[in-house]
């Protein structure tokens, strides 16, 4: 979230926010509700104040009981003033707070202003798109030839968007993410392994609540939910800390099943594995200082990580940077990275990259004491390494032969046990 104080101080900083977001915050509304809340503060802190000078006005009046009695009285009035606002004054600070959750963050002037994903900017391209001289297949077909998922028996088991990976496709997924987790490790990523299940505040913190709370499953009679992304949990992980100078920057790459909902979706790439309820996903997290040049370095270190891992699965792509109505609330800037579907004849998003500076860091309080021992909030990044079973479309899509099978790519086979294809078993 953005400093109250900021808000304060710069209104049409955050009004012009809001129009660049597509967000429907009124700036008028929380700073009038911001005023109420200061006054009532202010008459509570007043009125404390003479608490504190009765108190002492009634040790001081000694043997005088008509004083002594006079000066009680006033203070039973003071305490059922008292009694009446401080309700009001946590009520309307609650209702701030929750408010302030949902301010958007400034983005970069180097974010495309736009409102969709149509207005999104294509900054570079990498490798040539496949020509086929045979019938080209979805990725769908392409699996059911070759027997590698069960989407009949998956919707017994857990409804519509479930998926059963079988066979070749099975140990396809665990290759991929390992091979993810390898490669990103060894550049000096911490790897972890997180919950896939995180209290309400690590949403709070990651940005997810309260606007997306929809897409989010639910644990009942629990404090907590199921994540969609690893981000959720690493930044849980850190809440009300302070780092220290030496320790930043922070660099993780983490792993969880990851649970979405798809709310709003109804009707939208129904077809295979695109859009699925519950999938894998390897995620890039770094916690840097607090400065724009190092999330801006951080954020394209991030990108082009993300880019040798589809380059090494030999997948063409393109990255895009992501206008403001696209991005969401909390974002500075925004890159997309979008792998070719030969089927669809179109790049599909596989991948995001974002730096939040201190939004997220505010929401969970997360801070470090910088180099002259002052304590600032810490700035926040994050970016897919792989995802699964998405990643499966355009790798199997690509890389389709003339016979019907798929051939692996060569960073691959080391997981696969040195297998160079996947083909239909007799």
């Amino acid at each position: 979230m953005l400093d109250l104080g900021f808000i304060r101080n710069h209104p049409e900083l955050v009004k012009e926010a809001v129009r660049l977001k597509q967000s429907d915050f009124d700036v008028d509304q929380f700073l009038a509700l911001d005023r109420q809340v200061l006054e009532l503060q202010h008459q509570v802190e007043t009125l404390r104040a003479e608490q504190n000078q009765l108190s002492k006005r009634i040790g001081q009046a000694g043997k005088d009981k008509e004083l002594r009695e006079s000066l009680i009285a006033e203070g039973k009035q003071l305490a059922a003033r008292l009694k009446e606002l401080e309700p009001q004054l946590e009520a309307l600070t609650e209702q701030r707070q929750q408010l302030l959750y949902l301010v958007p963050q400034i983005p970069d002037p180097s974010a495309p202003v736009g409102t969709s994903e149509e207005d999104n900017v294509p900054v570079r391209y990498w490798g040539e798109k496949p020509q086929f001289d045979f019938p080209l297949l979805d990725h769908y077909t392409l699996m059911q030839k070759l027997d590698l998922v069960d989407m009949e028996r998956a919707a017994k088991i857990a409804g519509s968007r479930s998926y059963v990976l079988k066979g070749d496709a099975a140990r396809l997924e665990m290759a991929l993410l390992h091979f993810a987790f390898d490669r990103i490790a060894a550049k000096g990523f911490t790897p972890l392994i997180v919950p896939a299940m995180a209290r309400e505040f690590c949403f709070i913190g990651n940005g997810q609540f309260p606007r997306g709370r929809d897409q989010v499953y639910a644990l009942e009679g629990e404090d907590t939910f199921l994540v969609g992304t690893a981000e959720v949990s690493i930044t849980g992980m850190f809440k009300d800390e302070i780092l220290s100078y030496e320790e930043l920057p922070l660099t993780f790459v983490g792993f969880c099943p990851c649970f979405r909902k798809e709310a709003g979706t109804y009707g939208k790439d129904t077809r295979g594995v695109f859009r699925v309820h519950q999938f894998n996903k390897v995620e890039q997290y770094v916690i840097c200082e607090a400065s724009h040049e190092e999330s801006v370095r951080w954020h394209e270190q991030l990108i082009r990580n993300a880019e040798e891992l589809v380059q090494a699965l030999e997948i063409p792509y393109r990255v895009v940077n992501v206008c403001t109505g696209d991005m969401g609330d909390g974002k500075v800037g925004m890159y997309d990275l979008e792998c070719w579907v030969p089927s669809e004849g179109r790049y599909r998003e596989t991948h995001s990259c974002s730096y939040f500076h201190d939004w997220q860091a505010r929401r969970v309080n997360i801070r470090y004491r910088d180099r002259d021992g002052k304590v600032k909030f810490v700035h926040t990044l994050n970016n897919t390494a792989l995802a699964s079973p998405r990643i499966l479309i355009p790798l199997l899509e690509n890389h389709q032969q003339p016979d019907g099978s798929v051939r692996i790519p060569a960073a691959l086979r080391p997981y696969l046990g040195g297998q160079e294809a996947l083909r239909a078993h007799r």
